[in-house]
């Protein structure tokens, strides 16, 4: 009989163990991939749900779409904001859609007639189409699988912050909420900009607004802070705009920290 040496059965013990145990996923949330009829392709969003969400239960949440938001860009972080921010009861549970890129230069960006623009980015100019994906096919997406209630928020960063800001001045309605976080508002030479007095005065606008600029370079850093100049001159009733300047931070620094401050400022204890 072959005798196992007396030091070796913790070790043993520990191995049977192991091999009863079985590894289980981590999960946090859930992955939906659907064709869009207006861009003609499929779309893959990414949702996390409050620990406390039961679709069988009457209550409804408030939704939070996040521009940039696969897996391997800004979903993880920001749902780990949103779970956070809900664990300190600084922000409501609410429901986080983190919408996958294709195109983002395509579908973030309006048409251009300048040349090096469209040279350097040969696919841009789609967001018309990508505003109808949202408004026409995501938005009721969610809306029939989801509970949802109007508080609607936009997160969106760079080009992502430009989207934001075309549809805060061309259809508010679409969200409550406006996170808007270094725009990149140069974007055929300033044109959104140029418009945006016109713009805001053709529509009463329902909206809070946070803008956010870290130490970006002049050009970027005066972009945002005009832009919230704007929202604020034009004196509407139910127009709120915070402005946030963060020295500290950089163009690819500045997405969490901001946000952290954005989802305090504009959800805390908001009724829509």
């Amino acid at each position: 009989m072959q005798r196992i040496p007396i030091l070796l059965i913790p070790l043993l013990f520990l191995l049977v163990r192991l091999q009863a145990q079985k590894a289980a996923p981590l999960s946090i949330g859930e992955t939906h991939t659907f064709r869009s009829e207006i861009l003609r392709e499929n779309r893959t969003v990414n949702i996390y749900l409050p620990k406390e969400y039961d679709p069988a239960a009457d209550k409804h949440y408030p939704v939070i779409y996040l521009l940039d938001g696969a897996m391997d860009e800004d979903f993880v972080h920001i749902a780990g904001l949103t779970q956070f921010l809900t664990m300190i009861d600084t922000l409501p549970p609410s429901i986080l859609v983190g919408i996958a890129n294709v195109d983002r230069k395509r579908d973030f960006t309006f048409p251009s007639a300048i040349r090096e623009l469209t040279q350097k980015y040969p696919t841009t100019g789609g967001a018309a189409n990508f505003i109808a994906f949202l408004s026409q096919e995501l938005q009721p997406f969610v809306k029939k699988h989801y509970k949802v209630n109007d508080t609607s928020t936009l997160i969106g960063q760079s080009l992502g912050g430009l989207l934001a800001t075309a549809i805060l001045l061309k259809q508010p309605d679409m969200f409550l909420n406006y996170v808007i976080i270094s725009p990149s508002l140069w974007w055929d030479e300033g044109a959104l900009m140029t418009m945006a007095p016109f713009l805001i005065s053709q529509r009463n606008i329902r909206a809070h607004v946070f803008i956010a600029v870290g130490d970006e370079g002049a050009e970027m850093q005066d972009a945002a802070s005009n832009l919230a100049t704007v929202l604020q001159d034009a004196r509407q009733k139910e127009l709120y705009t915070n402005f946030l300047y963060m020295p500290k931070e950089t163009h690819r620094t500045i997405l969490h920290n901001s946000v952290y401050k954005a989802l305090q400022v504009l959800h805390v204890k908001r009724k829509p």
